[in-house]
């Protein structure tokens, strides 16, 4: 057990963060697909158009999602070049979505919405792995000084009696 629980001590950080990552991103999957399907089906736009118009809106839930939670603790260089950033990285990953949704739709000449769906999977798989390592790299850096755990002296509740 103790080996265990050094193995946590020293990983749990990065099994957080993984874990907050994977929880962004299912709900930003879920509004991709929702949307590919949506722009699609319901307003007939093309798997292509389709695919840029939802990865352009769940890169926007994920952006906000992954900067005020899954990485809060690291460096904040701007709002603008992280989400300059953030763009330009996910639109390098939305090409393996595009090439896979290309690929399935115009060489296999396969229309129908089960493998739109299958390739969107097998693409946004691809470029989750693009996206994670990118966005440590490049996007949310490491903090230079330790973020404060608790608020410092005189906080929130500094008026607030503790002697009742």
């Amino acid at each position: 057990m103790d080996v265990v629980r050094r193995l946590y001590a020293r990983f749990a950080s990065l099994v957080h963060e993984l874990a907050k990552f994977g929880s962004i991103g299912a709900v930003a999957f879920v509004l991709d697909t929702g949307l590919l399907n949506l722009c699609n089906v319901a307003f007939g736009l093309g798997p292509l158009t389709s695919k840029v118009v939802a990865t352009t809106i769940s890169t926007t839930f994920a952006y906000l999602g992954n900067r005020y939670w899954t990485f809060r603790d690291r460096e904040q260089s701007g709002l603008g070049r992280e989400y300059f950033l953030f763009f330009l990285l996910n639109g390098i990953a939305l090409l393996f979505g595009m090439l896979t949704i290309g690929f399935t739709t115009y060489t296999l000449d396969l229309h129908d919405t089960l493998s739109l769906n299958i390739a969107n999977i097998v693409g946004v798989g691809f470029g989750t792995l693009f996206r994670y390592w990118s966005y440590k790299k490049w996007v949310f850096l490491e903090a230079t000084e330790p973020i404060p755990v608790e608020l410092p002296d005189g906080g929130v509740d500094a008026g607030i009696r503790r002697d009742r």
